[in-house]
């Protein structure tokens, strides 16, 4: 009898240190013989510049795509056409997992009984940041006790892995009109609403690299704004009354939020962003198109 076969899929998009990175870590997973896995990286980029860093790797195997058009949904997508086995594994490539993620989440899967388990991703700082992006927790994500059954809006393809199967009949997994991001959220959600249960591995841990260009207050502000951008696609007149009376409120409060700590008037301006985002999208102006940041 065959052991089960995971694909890992990687989208990569002009990030060549930690695209390498990514790859020597995944060389390392532990599996107990239980099952055996292979890696799939799409390229989002025309010019195909990861092909050299992936060709320099052949254990596990890895197979190399590209999706032209720069768009993220598309590039998951690209990336899934070349999956194979049972189950897919999706992690970012700023990411490093630990060297027992792909069997944490195995093992979860089976013994949850789920179609698919997701798991933390903790921050990993190539140098010292600064006291207020670690008092403000600016770069930690939310964590549930192992078992958990998520909702849709605690899910992201940083950290999982899915039954394959659930892909069946459904002919675009991640839509293209979330060019700039928001695409895993509702992959998961029409996959939760088809009857599909998710739930939570504590134990399945990746680090997400933090270089010293994400300290800055714009690349965590730009983030922000991003992120209420892509709440445009589930914004009802009631969300929009929400960020409209939040926005008139953080305004007002900001300039006395300036005589506390700094990532107290840090946390109410990201609060701001994030608001200030979801109005401007909802209203037909997109701030930001792109889905990647840089580093």
């Amino acid at each position: 009898m065959s052991l089960p076969h995971l694909t890992v899929c990687v989208c990569t998009w002009k990030r060549p240190a930690f695209l390498r990175r990514l790859l020597e870590s995944l060389e390392c997973q532990k599996t107990q013989d239980r099952f055996t896995y292979s890696v799939v990286v799409a390229d989002n980029d025309r010019l195909e510049s990861a092909r050299p860093i992936v060709e320099a790797f052949s254990c596990p195997a890895v197979v190399y795509c590209v999706e032209p058009e720069q768009n993220i949904a598309l590039a998951r997508n690209k990336a899934l056409a070349f999956a194979a086995g049972d189950y897919v594994a999706f992690i970012d490539d700023d990411e490093l997992p630990e060297p027992n993620w792909l069997l944490a989440l195995f093992t979860a899967c089976e013994a949850h009984r789920s179609d698919g388990v997701l798991g933390p991703v903790k921050p990993l700082f190539e140098e010292r940041p600064p006291g207020w992006l670690v008092l403000g927790k600016f770069c930690e994500r939310p964590a549930y006790p192992s078992g958990t059954v998520l909702d849709w809006r605690q899910t992201r393809t940083g950290n999982v892995l899915f039954k394959r199967g659930i892909l069946r009949g459904v002919g675009e997994p991640f839509r293209a009109q979330f060019c700039d991001g928001g695409e895993d959220n509702d992959f998961f959600r029409r996959m939760m609403e088809s009857g599909r249960v998710f739930t939570w591995c504590n134990e399945a841990v990746v680090f997400e690299l933090v270089p010293p260009a994400r300290f800055k207050r714009s690349y965590v502000l730009k983030r922000a704004l991003l992120r209420g951008q892509n709440q445009r696609h589930y914004a009802t007149w009631r969300s929009i009354a929400k960020s409209t009376a939040a926005c008139a409120l953080y305004t007002l409060a900001l300039p006395f939020l300036l005589f506390t700590r700094h990532h107290i008037f840090m946390k109410y301006l990201i609060r701001l962003f994030d608001h200030a985002g979801l109005l401007l999208s909802a209203f037909g102006a997109q701030p930001l198109g792109e889905k990647y940041l840089g580093d």
